[in-house]
């Protein structure tokens, strides 16, 4: 019996210092667009399209960034999650 996948569409912000991440959270919390700061501070190349990352299926992610979004809600964005690529700020799509 095959397993079905779970998809998912998020966005984020990778970002290499946990300060510089910190500070995002604080630009979330005051108004700013998670797209435009995506667009402006990622260092991903997501952020080009406002750091959305499309579909994407259960193992596509790195370990740590897909615990973090499991237990997320939809329209919630995440405090900074420490990868192997930097830290990611999450904003949870779709299910």
């Amino acid at each position: 019996m095959r397993k079905t996948q779970t998809s998912y569409r998020a966005r984020h912000i990778l970002l290499e210092d946990i300060e510089d991440a910190e500070d995002v959270l604080e630009k979330l919390a005051n108004g700013e667009s998670f797209e435009q700061l995506a667009r402006e501070v990622s260092e991903c190349e997501s952020g080009a399209n406002g750091g959305d990352l499309g579909v994407f299926y259960t193992g596509d992610m790195v370990p740590e960034f897909e615990r973090a979004l499991y237990h997320m809600e939809v329209g919630e964005v995440s405090k900074p999650v420490k990868s192997k690529y930097g830290y990611h700020i999450i904003e949870k799509l779709e299910v």
